[in-house]
């Protein structure tokens, strides 16, 4: 069964049987693999070509690595022209290899989706400051930090994200961090890792490894 798409719709992740998912809710199954036949076939019987798809500020190309807010760290799969619905769409098939799900995004809407490219190193250095910055605690009710935490994790901003980071660490004889909070810790430093790792073109965890340092060093 397949549901249609407005193309006016948020980006969308794709199943195997082409159902359309609201991208900001992770699919409940993995998505397709790329497809080996290659780009779709235009009326005249040629393969689409594989286009760089840009917005104002961005060129993301096939191969890319980038990063989608609420989903971290992924990978352009392929560029290429589809119908949906009866609308001819230039979309950029993003791929998340931990949660198996891939990503269509529509390339007029990647810049208000907040679709960008990987971190400058200089840029992200300033995410590794602030990690050794004092840790700011709201003094209000956790369920209102936890929202806040969240919506930081999802903005898909590093400073914002190493904020999280920062302010939920707990060094050794702190007390220890509830089940919620440990979660929304592990979840910042996560995307910190999975971010880092693909700049430095190493591993994620080598990358926790120098986030690990960088919080010992606070």
């Amino acid at each position: 069964m397949t549901e249609s798409a407005d193309t006016n719709l948020a980006p969308q992740s794709v199943d195997t049987a082409a159902q359309t998912v609201v991208a900001s809710q992770p699919a409940p199954q993995p998505a397709v693999r790329p497809d080996p036949r290659g780009p779709i076939q235009q009326n005249n019987g040629r393969p689409a070509p594989i286009s760089r798809a840009s917005n104002k500020d961005e060129t993301f190309s096939e191969g890319d690595y980038v990063v989608y807010p609420t989903h971290g760290v992924g990978k352009v799969d392929k560029i290429a022209v589809e119908e949906i619905a009866g609308h001819k769409l230039e979309l950029i098939h993003i791929t998340f290899e931990e949660n198996r799900m891939t990503l269509r995004v529509p390339v007029a809407k990647a810049r208000s989706a907040g679709l960008r490219r990987l971190s400058t190193k200089k840029a992200f250095d300033d995410a590794l400051g602030t990690l050794k910055g004092r840790a700011r605690v709201k003094r209000t009710m956790w369920s209102r930090r936890a929202q806040e935490y969240e919506a930081k994790i999802n903005s898909g901003d590093p400073v914002a994200i190493a904020e999280v980071v920062r302010d939920l660490h707990r060094n050794a004889g702190q007390p220890d961090q509830s089940f919620s909070e440990r979660q929304i810790y592990e979840a910042a430093l996560d995307r910190m890792a999975a971010e880092l790792a693909a700049i430095d073109q190493t591993d994620k965890a080598t990358a926790l490894v120098k986030l690990g340092t960088f919080l010992k060093s606070a």
